[in-house]
């Protein structure tokens, strides 16, 4: 399986000739969000803010590719059969779920957003776990249970999370593996700091900290 990473938490992975593509959000251009979904068959959101969904281009794409198959929180999956050509190929899911997109096994954490401030009402939010293998947690530090994730996706910094929190999370979820996400708002000085923490914390619990660029690409191992 490779994976792509775009602009801040969009991921696109390609399997066995079909493409699942993950939050696609308003920091990354039309043109971007364009090429992360080209040829893809699946959609996954996880929730609904627009740094992770972004309604104009998703929603173009989505009636131009009526055979492109949309799970996203019920709250996202309301608005989007609302907005988008035979509704019925958007699944509203939950946390504690599983499901089949083509060749990926998908299974459901969490369920709530991370507490941004007491005055701020939380939403849903699902984190995805593909093959047993990549966690996408979206919003939220969920730790999957009953399983060792090899590849974890880390939401490094938001306005909802703190570094002790990033730190306590990767060493929680014991990745092999731990990419970041959630990092357009970072300048490169930030970046910078947050990866020496994250990679020095990893090695500490055996787990690999990679930084990846928008555009690069990975190849995951499958898990045995």
């Amino acid at each position: 399986m490779r994976l792509t990473k775009y602009t801040h938490s969009c991921i696109r992975l390609d399997k066995d000739g079909s493409v699942l593509v993950l939050d696609p959000g308003n920091f990354s251009s039309a043109d971007e969000i364009r090429e992360a979904l080209d040829d893809a068959s699946f959609l996954l959101i996880t929730h609904e803010h627009p740094d992770h969904y972004e309604r104009e281009t998703v929603h173009a794409v989505l009636n131009e590719r009526r055979d492109l198959q949309v799970y996203a929180t019920q709250t996202a999956a309301d608005e989007l059969r609302e907005a988008v050509s035979n509704p019925e190929r958007i699944h509203a899911v939950h946390g504690e779920e599983e499901f089949d997109a083509g060749p990926y096994h998908v299974r459901t954490f969490g369920g709530q957003h991370a507490l941004i401030h007491p005055l701020i009402p939380t939403i849903q939010n699902v984190g995805f776990l593909i093959d047993d293998n990549l966690y996408h947690p979206g919003d939220s530090l969920i730790v999957p249970h009953q399983i060792r994730v090899q590849n974890l996706l880390i939401p490094i910094h938001a306005p909802w999370n703190k570094l002790h929190e990033v730190v306590d999370f990767l060493a929680s979820v014991r990745p092999k593996r731990a990419f970041p996400i959630h990092d357009a708002m970072l300048a490169e000085n930030g970046q910078g700091m947050l990866t020496k923490h994250a990679t020095n914390f990893g090695a500490k619990y055996g787990s690999q900290y990679e930084r990846l660029l928008p555009g690069e690409t990975v190849t995951l191992e499958e898990t045995s």
